[in-house]
C-alpha cells in the first residue's frame, strides 16, 4: 500500500507536468518568483519587525523610480505597487535568457495590528524601500493602574 503523502506528491507532479506542456509552468525555482503573467508573485520580498512602538519594514525594490512607487494604508493593510520598467530600445531582439521581470506588481501584507496613518515615513536607496510605521494609539498596550479596595470591618 502507497503512502498517501506520496499519491499526492506523485498527482502535484502530474499536474506540475501538465502546465509545463501547456507552455503555463515555471519550474520549482519560479513558481514565487516576479514573472509577469505566470506566477502569484510576492514582489517586493519584505522583511517586517515588530518594534514595539510600530513596525519596520524593508523591502528588496531594486530598479524602480522612488517616485513611481505607491504606498498606502488602510487600517492595518500596507499595500506597495508600481512598476518595474523591463529593458528600453531593444526592439526585435532574440533573447537566450530573460530572468529579470518587468511589468506592474502589487503586494498587500496585513500588519498584525492597526498604525497610525500620521505617522509612517518611507525612503528609498540603493533598491531597498524602507518603511517606518508607528502603532495606532488605540493599538498600544496601556498601563492599568490596580487602586488598593479598603475593607469593610
Amino acid at each position: 500500500m502507497r503512502n498517501p503523502l506520496q499519491q499526492i506528491e506523485g498527482l502535484r507532479r502530474e499536474i506540475d507536468r501538465a502546465f509545463e506542456d501547456a507552455g503555463l509552468g515555471v519550474g520549482r525555482a519560479g513558481r514565487m518568483a516576479f514573472l509577469p503573467g505566470r506566477a502569484a508573485r510576492q514582489y517586493p520580498l519584505v522583511n517586517i519587525q515588530d518594534t514595539g512602538e510600530g513596525f519596520s519594514i524593508v523591502a528588496l525594490a531594486p530598479g524602480l523610480e522612488p517616485d513611481k512607487i505607491d504606498v498606502s494604508l488602510v487600517r492595518n493593510t500596507l499595500t506597495i505597487g508600481g512598476e518595474k520598467i523591463g529593458p528600453q530600445g531593444i526592439d526585435g531582439a532574440r533573447w537566450h535568457r530573460m530572468e529579470r521581470g518587468a511589468g506592474p506588481f502589487r503586494r498587500t501584507i496585513e500588519l498584525p495590528a492597526e498604525v497610525d496613518p500620521d505617522k509612517i515615513t518611507a525612503t528609498y536607496r540603493d533598491g531597498l524601500l524602507t518603511l517606518e510605521l508607528a502603532r495606532a494609539a488605540s493599538a498600544r498596550p496601556r498601563k492599568i493602574a490596580v487602586q488598593t479596595a479598603e475593607a469593610d470591618g
